[in-house]
């Protein structure tokens, strides 16, 4: 009886042995496996297993330098701050008061509309033919190419604008057909448009067409048969000459017999 106790007793403490071994082996597999993961995942982790420490590794990469992006030149940088608004520059009073409110009249705490006013009449003055010319061709042209420009400085920030990219596309095209029409009437006024506006014209092609297949064809084919006609018009003059040679020495003849 007391055999069978001690037995139980010895199997019992056996058993816990092993199990408290087998936790302690499981735990060591868990941290070698968490270091290696974490050797492969980056350098940030540094795991500690016994004595022995893992560094995480430096990595030196050669960047790109950054573009600095320049502001795009506006037409209005030329407008000086301290100028009046258009609608004080008449007024004597504005030009008397203190420097604060001649600061809230003037351009410094203006909104865009108004420098674009601004400009258009400076371009106005360049070109217009008297005073009170304010619906002549050359000061429709100056107020179209105020107009694009807003436009073209508008696009270079906002370049998916595909509504104001239109609008400009169709100012552009009625600026030309004016300057066409100015070419032909006053040729000197043109020049001067173009040479105050800084507006360089190129002219239109005599005859555009979109080139497909069928139609390079259609132009070669036709551009062989008219060398073809000509070459047969050619032959038909050299065979006509000797005919009519001959025609002449017959009526030389007559004429000398008729003469006797």
């Amino acid at each position: 009886m007391l055999a069978n106790i001690a037995l139980r007793h010895v199997l019992r403490s056996s058993v816990g042995v092993w199990r408290e071994s087998g936790a302690l082996c499981s735990a060591v597999s868990l941290k070698a496996w968490t270091c290696s993961s974490a050797l492969l995942s980056g350098p940030r982790v540094s795991c500690v297993v016994g004595s022995f420490a893992v560094q995480p590794p430096v990595r030196h990469y050669a960047r790109a330098p950054k573009k600095k992006k320049t502001a795009p030149v506006s037409q209005l940088n030329d407008l000086p701050p301290t100028m009046l608004k258009m609608d004080y520059t008449a007024v004597p009073l504005a030009q008397t008061t203190d420097d604060l409110v001649k600061r809230l009249l003037s351009l410094e705490l203006a909104s865009h509309s108004e420098k674009l006013k601004l400009k258009k009449e400076q371009l106005i003055a360049k070109v217009q033919r008297d005073e009170n010319d304010r619906n002549s061709v050359e000061v429709k042209v100056a107020v179209l190419t105020a107009r694009i420009r807003n436009y073209q400085e508008h696009l270079l920030k906002h370049h998916k604008d595909k509504a104001n990219k239109r609008r400009m596309l169709m100012a552009i095209d009625q600026r030309k057909k004016l300057l066409k029409n100015l070419r032909l009437v006053r040729y000197d006024s043109f020049e001067k448009v173009c040479q105050e506006l800084g507006i360089t014209y190129t002219f239109p092609p005599e005859y555009y067409r979109r080139a497909t297949r069928r139609w390079i064809a259609k132009k070669a084919f036709c551009i062989k048969v008219f060398k073809e006609v000509q070459k047969q018009k050619a032959e038909q003059k050299l065979k006509m000459k000797p005919s009519v040679a001959s025609t002449d020495t017959k009526t030389t003849n007559t004429r000398a017999a008729e003469s006797q």
